[in-house]
């Protein structure tokens, strides 16, 4: 009964977490997407792709983020099996989970942004990987916490 309780309340503590990244994260995309800022280097020129809203990547702002964050949490769960379990298997998967938090956190827009570039001309395929990768990632974190 405890251990079904503390279960429960990593979920909810993960929800929560996940909630408030994508929010806070959401809240930077829209003020940085959405007004002008001073770039750190000369500004882009406009998008040539009409279609390219900035809803796009605002949303691949959110998901990227939380696709992060997922991916923390995956890692310290893995870490622990690891450290009770000593698997390969799970070795394996810590090398998975580092391999793909150094991909999203070079391809985050919030970085991308903060060496002053700016993603353009994508449309909807600027978030669309990250919104597969985020299925994937709360499969295995489900996976990861039975």
């Amino acid at each position: 009964m405890e251990k079904r309780m503390q279960k429960n309340l990593t979920t909810i503590i993960i929800i929560i977490t996940l909630l408030a990244v994508a929010l806070g994260t959401t809240e930077w995309a829209v003020s940085a997407f959405y007004q002008p800022f001073a770039p750190l280097h000369t500004p882009p020129p406009p998008p040539n792709n009409p279609g390219d809203f900035e809803f796009f990547y605002v949303a691949k702002t959110a998901i990227s983020s939380i696709n992060i964050a997922l991916l923390s949490f995956i890692l310290v769960s893995n870490v622990y099996i690891f450290r009770k379990t000593q698997s390969k298997f799970t070795f394996g998967l810590l090398i998975f989970s580092v391999a793909f938090l150094l991909k999203d956190l070079t391809a985050s827009p919030i970085v991308i942004w903060a060496f002053g570039y700016r993603i353009e001309g994508l449309g909807p395929f600027a978030f669309l990987p990250d919104l597969f990768e985020f299925v994937v990632l709360t499969v295995l974190l489900y996976l990861s916490l039975e």
